[in-house]
């Protein structure tokens, strides 16, 4: 491509023009929102929209001469190929929490010049990291004005989709009781106040949805909580009067999502307000008081949305049951069609599976977009197939699918890979030691509070004997109709602290791979609940059940590498998916349902 043609060069072009305005001699664009989101409204991916890189996490750093986008591993090749002629270089990194780019500004931000950042997209944990780092190397930060408002003239507005209630059947807990448990939490922490801006968590604590980010079932808002009531920052005209006067009868008030950072600020100086530094922008800590006391801590709330009650883990349940069967119409109707010799795309794929999600009972949406990737497309983590980017599923090959649903009652995430034509004896290698890493993990039973980056070497453990790795995490939180990442929990190589610690009624993904770039990609993911295990006397312990219903293909598997433990563990698997997918299925999907989950020969 002409870099001098290339929408991302022009644009970054401009973006130095007006730095130069600003006398700034380089900007740092986070990947991130004033609500520190992994999925962003339109108005804040400025990132992508200056870049050309459409991935879900990066950040972008330009300066007057350079410019740098720094992505983890799942982005590497996406990357490259979309910041093709644009002038930007990858600067690839181990892990999307890496800092690379603090030393990339140290080498390339010369002492003296200036630097600038959004204060109010600025994670307060990274803006001190940010300030340590230009103190030291002599450069100067700003972080009152956007750098980016002056080049993005074309920037779109805030989202105004209605705010609606999650319905009571589903939402077991009210919001009484939820904001009464956040409030115990602050007592006993010694704080008066409490800032909420992650909007998951605000989402639990109000059991409030809506649609300002897609797939993930949210509202853009900021929840201050005091001793007897609470405000919820959030646009106007998002919430109708009949909800706004339920709301506030409940202690509940409404004001406008611009009055956040001033509400702040008139905070009683005798007041003590817990934050999560992790979970709070910069902008608003600055807002806050001199004379108020802050405590930094986790979100309460954080920690109590990660353990589903048993009434939710309930409708968790009936989701995947709903899910799975979509799942087998699905995939009767592909196989069907291959057979028949129809041209099938990776949009296709997508196409016609969320079609069979959208008939299921209380489906909302896609829980994330749809990753169909076939052969070298499958080797990209997070591949998106698009109307001038896919690929024909034909010939010989592996087609991954990583897909999800948000419910009422739950969200799903997962991922199947599936033979087209032959595969070679490397494919289904490949393919047996990654379901051996999610056996080994789904079997697995360990002492009540075990961290879990302590688990992750369990899912590794089949690939690494064969000296194998895949670069993501093993596992990530799932959300109870919310968004489908979600913390406290991380099931990966990050370094373990005590509020990851595995609980009872967390939900978790599952989902070890293997990537051969340009060639083809496996991962098989399930979603996890943990559960109580017999205790000894030595403690309690935890183990896993399985959640996720959808057969996983033995046409791909090397039974000659299987144990017989492991095979009897994929039976009784495919024994409990066939019980319960089978009474919501008939024709051609009851068929392919029962056929992929017949036992497989020890």
């Amino acid at each position: 491509m002409d870099t001098r043609t290339s929408p991302a060069r022009l644009r970054i072009d401009r973006l130095r023009e007006h730095l130069s305005r600003l006398s700034l001699q380089a900007a740092l664009v986070p990947s991130s929102d004033p609500h520190i989101s992994e999925y962003l409204p339109e108005h804040w991916q400025g990132r992508a929209w200056f870049s050309g890189f459409t991935g879900s996490m990066g950040t972008l750093v330009v300066t007057l001469r350079e410019a740098a986008l720094f992505a983890d591993s799942r982005y590497w090749e996406q990357a490259q190929s979309e910041l093709a002629g644009s002038g930007i270089v990858l600067e690839k990194i181990p892990t999307g929490t890496s800092a690379n780019h603090l030393d990339w500004i140290r080498a390339h931000v010369q002492r003296g010049e200036a630097l600038g950042v959004d204060a109010q997209v600025l994670g307060l944990a990274d803006a001190k990291a940010l300030r340590a780092l230009c103190d030291e190397a002599g450069i100067e930060l700003r972080t009152s004005t956007d750098p980016l408002s002056g080049a993005w003239p074309e920037r779109p507005g805030l989202p105004s989709a209605p705010v609606y209630e999650h319905a009571a059947a589903f939402a077991p807990v009210s919001r009484v009781d939820k904001l009464a448990r956040v409030r115990t939490d602050m007592s006993a922490q010694g704080a008066t106040h409490h800032l909420v801006s992650s909007v998951d968590d605000i989402a639990w604590i109000t059991n409030l949805r809506g649609s300002d980010v897609e797939y993930n079932p949210i509202v853009l808002a900021h929840l201050l909580i005091g001793p007897t009531d609470a405000t919820l920052f959030v646009g106007p005209g998002k919430v109708g009067a009949e909800l706004a006067a339920r709301l506030a009868s409940e202690g509940l008030h409404l004001a406008d999502y611009a009055q956040a950072a001033a509400t702040v600020a008139r905070l009683p100086a005798d007041a003590v307000l817990l934050l999560d530094p992790k979970r709070v922008t910069l902008g608003l800590r600055e807002a806050v008081p001199a004379a108020v006391r802050v405590i930094e801590g986790i979100n309460p709330s954080t920690l109590a949305k990660g353990c589903k009650t048993s009434d939710e883990i309930a409708h968790v349940r009936e989701a995947m049951a709903e899910d799975g069967a979509a799942m087998c119409a699905f995939y009767a109707w592909f196989e069907a069609a291959m057979a028949r010799g129809e041209r099938l795309t990776e949009l296709t794929v997508d196409e016609v599976l969320s079609a069979e999600r959208a008939k299921r009972a209380h489906f909302v949406g896609l829980s994330f977009s749809t990753i169909a990737g076939f052969n070298a497309n499958g080797a990209m983590p997070h591949y998106r197939a698009l109307p001038e980017s896919h690929a024909v599923i034909e010939g010989n090959g592996l087609l991954l699918i990583d897909s999800g649903g948000q419910y009422l009652g739950g969200t799903t995430d997962i991922t199947r890979v599936w033979p087209i034509g032959t595969v070679t004896a490397e494919q289904r290698r490949d393919f047996t030691r990654v379901l051996q890493g999610m056996m080994n993990l789904s079997r697995a039973r360990f002492p009540a509070g075990t961290p879990g980056p302590m688990l992750d070497t369990l899912a590794r453990a089949p690939l690494w004997a064969e000296s194998l790795e895949y670069f993501h995490g093993t596992g990530h939180g799932v959300g109870y109709f919310l968004n489908v990442h979600e913390g406290p929990q991380t099931i990966s190589k990050a370094v373990a602290a005590p509020h990851m610690a595995m609980r009872a009624g967390m939900i978790t993904s599952n989902e070890p791979g293997i990537y051969r770039p340009g060639r083809w990609g496996v991962r098989i993911e399930n979603l996890l609940l943990t559960v109580e295990a017999p205790a000894s006397e030595f403690g309690s312990f935890l183990q896993f059940e399985t959640l996720t219903l959808c057969p996983i293909d033995t046409r791909l598997i090397d039974v000659s590498l299987m144990r017989t433990d492991e095979i009897a563990w994929l039976n009784t698997y495919h024994a409990m998916v066939r019980e319960r997918l089978a009474p919501r299925v008939s024709g051609d999907a009851l068929a392919w349902l029962m056929a992929r989950t017949e036992p497989l020969a020890q």
